[in-house]
């Protein structure tokens, strides 16, 4: 695909994005996710995020309505907020009164920013709109600085339900509404991209019924139990974040 064109993949998503901030008053439901979903996904980036600096620069790639902006900012940073989708923008905008938040519209592909010019930078809910992640990856490492760190989070295409799903979907000729990666693949592309250090965070959501037993799903003891059966993880965690140096 030649540089500024879009698949219809990625433009179906770039509609249902503008119509998800038009029809939903909520971060999750402007992010076209379950407030569960949304929640356990900000809980674990906190539990694991930290700044290098107080006062540093950062990208929030595809911020949607601003959830992970507002707490980076809550935690000392400033924070340049961009996103494709401009009702998401606006949403973002009415919620936040931050002097150190900074709205831009723009795709996570062509950033409007210098090179080098972010001390870190975060993209999530966002590679699965998209027909591939080495674009995205590369435009994030050109915008941080060396010594940076880039976190980006994935739908686990080797999670047991997304795989059945999928396996399905093909099976019956359907076409997918979502793109799922491969820890290992994605692990190589941020190595193709020149970034170090490459670490890989598990993050498993239950299903909304089975709810109150997503906080053991968080806990200390099956965190470590991931870290020494990453296989165990991989089949068992529904999303992942992959963070890297630049």
């Amino acid at each position: 695909m030649r540089r500024g064109m879009k698949s219809d993949f990625e433009t179906t998503w770039r509609r249902r994005f503008e119509e998800f901030a038009l029809e939903h008053e909520d971060d999750a439901g402007i992010a076209g996710w379950s407030e569960s979903g949304l929640q356990a996904r900000l809980r674990n980036f906190l539990r694991t995020w930290q700044p290098q600096k107080p006062g540093g620069v950062w990208l929030d790639a595809g911020c949607g309505a601003g959830t992970y902006a507002r707490a980076m900012v809550a935690a000392g940073q400033q924070v340049v907020a961009v996103d494709y989708s401009l009702p998401s923008l606006q949403k973002a905008q009415q919620r936040s009164h931050e002097a150190l938040l900074h709205l831009v519209g723009a795709d996570v592909t062509r950033l409007p920013l210098p090179s080098n010019y972010c001390d870190g930078a975060i993209c999530f809910g966002v590679l699965q709109a998209l027909s591939g992640p080495e674009p995205a990856i590369r435009e994030l490492a050109r915008v941080v600085r060396p010594g940076g760190w880039i976190w980006v989070d994935a739908l686990n295409a080797n999670f047991w339900p997304n795989l059945t799903w999928r396996l399905s979907a093909r099976f019956r000729g359907y076409d997918s509404r979502l793109r799922f990666d491969s820890p290992g693949q994605l692990a190589r592309v941020f190595r193709r991209c020149g970034l170090r250090r490459v670490h890989i965070t598990w993050v498993p959501i239950l299903p909304g019924r089975f709810g109150r037993l997503q906080r053991f799903a968080e806990s200390a003891a099956v965190r470590a139990m991931f870290a020494t059966l990453p296989w165990l993880a991989s089949a068992a965690s529904h999303a992942y974040v992959v963070a890297a140096e630049k």
